[in-house]
């Protein structure tokens, strides 16, 4: 039996590629006996370097193409484009917009001017479909492709456990790229307020000598360099956070951003600050799961200490405070489908009031927070 095959061709942008295909969406593929292969273009810098073998590989197979692609690589399709199934274009970013977001950096502005004028418009001339991953990115590309579908990222990351909580001194976290360096420099304020006022809280910036320059130099803040994306995924793999900071401007290339840090935040075990706009403000639940802040230094100042005192609160009473939020991640490492609209709940909130209706358990409301903490667990009947 002939199999359909996919195969990526990749400009070396691994984390769009692992995070929207092979990391989530190819074994799903391969454990119902579909081939998927990975060509580094970055190292076959033509197509004629790995001729005749790249003609049997391509031969009817369905393309991937992430982002961007050198103009050799391009230029072949174009020539082949009756050799292959399908080419299927995946964009995670609003590429014009950072082309000329002066806040950005110049290289980096230079790098998205070159891929915007050259390289997208003639990979959109050949896709047979457009994959944007946000909606704000889909409704872009409708206007300039006739065929556009929606792709949301997946977790692709092993759920931690949450006893760094009880067993260590507070961490807040920024694990962002230069690319977001101006949005960390529009809370930096509201960081040394808040590094001057709790002495036990450590942070780590990881922008190494990029860092703002306020925060370079004070004792308990890390600046760690910035690491590839491979050495990112082992490091935040086996990091644990307390709180993560996601801030957002408001400006185009933002808006056409994915929720990727609530992602990595998770997967370090923390709780996300984030800036209260798109994507942000469709995927957390505000004092569940994440806190939406608004673009000032003194609103990130004050959710911030709120949730220092709760982690502190938290350590003192042993683990006696049982918020809602983490029976929900409790749930969700047994059973990482849980999802409880599939019961009929608008939010997790509702499942717990009903089952303190049933007798199941007790519940009080955090006077700060004002979210659910369980008090205790009632018993049977008999």
């Amino acid at each position: 039996m002939n199999y359909p095959r996919w195969v990526v061709l990749s400009d070396g942008t691994c984390p769009t590629e692992d995070i929207y295909f092979l990391k989530s969406v190819a074994p799903w593929l391969q454990s119902r006996g579909i081939e998927v292969k990975r060509i580094d273009t970055s190292y076959w810098r033509l197509p004629v370097m790995c001729m005749p073998w790249l003609v049997g590989e391509l031969r009817n197979a369905h393309i991937l193409v992430c982002r961007s692609l050198n103009g050799a690589w391009i230029s072949w399709l174009e020539d082949n484009r009756h050799r292959v199934a399908t080419i299927r274009y995946l964009i995670d970013d609003d590429i014009d917009a950072a082309a000329l977001d002066e806040q950005l950096p110049e290289t980096y502005r230079r790098r998205m001017a070159h891929v915007s004028s050259h390289v997208q418009p003639r990979l959109l001339a050949i896709a047979d479909e457009v994959i944007a991953c946000c909606e704000p990115l889909a409704k872009h590309f409708s206007r300039r492709h006739d065929s556009v579908s929606l792709l949301a990222p997946s977790l692709i990351a092993p759920m931690p456990t949450h006893d760094h909580f009880i067993q260590s001194a507070p961490r807040v976290g920024f694990h962002g790229s230069r690319a977001h360096l101006a949005d960390l420099e529009n809370i930096t304020p509201a960081l040394v307020d808040i590094h001057e006022r709790n002495k036990a809280l450590m942070f780590e910036i990881m922008l190494g000598g990029f860092s703002p320059v306020s925060l370079r130099g004070l004792q308990r803040v890390r600046t760690p360099k910035p690491l590839g994306w491979r050495a990112f995924q082992r490091y935040r793999d086996r990091q644990r956070m307390h709180i993560s900071l996601t801030p957002m401007r408001d400006t185009p290339f933002n808006a056409g951003k994915t929720y990727i840090k609530f992602l990595d935040n998770a997967a370090m075990g923390s709780v996300g600050l984030y800036s209260a706009r798109s994507p942000y403000r469709e995927i957390v639940s505000q004092g569940e799961d994440g806190l939406l802040v608004e673009d000032t230094p003194e609103a990130w100042r004050s959710a911030m200490q709120q949730l220092i005192d709760s982690i502190l609160a938290l350590k003192r009473n042993n683990k006696e405070t049982l918020y809602s939020s983490m029976i929900k991640d409790t749930i969700k490492r047994m059973r990482p489908q849980f999802d409880e609209s599939f019961y009929g709940y608008h939010s997790f909130s509702d499942l717990l009031e009903d089952a303190e209706r049933a007798g199941i358990l007790k519940l009080t409301t955090d006077a700060r927070s004002g979210t659910y903490v369980v008090t205790g667990f009632q018993k049977k009947k008999s």
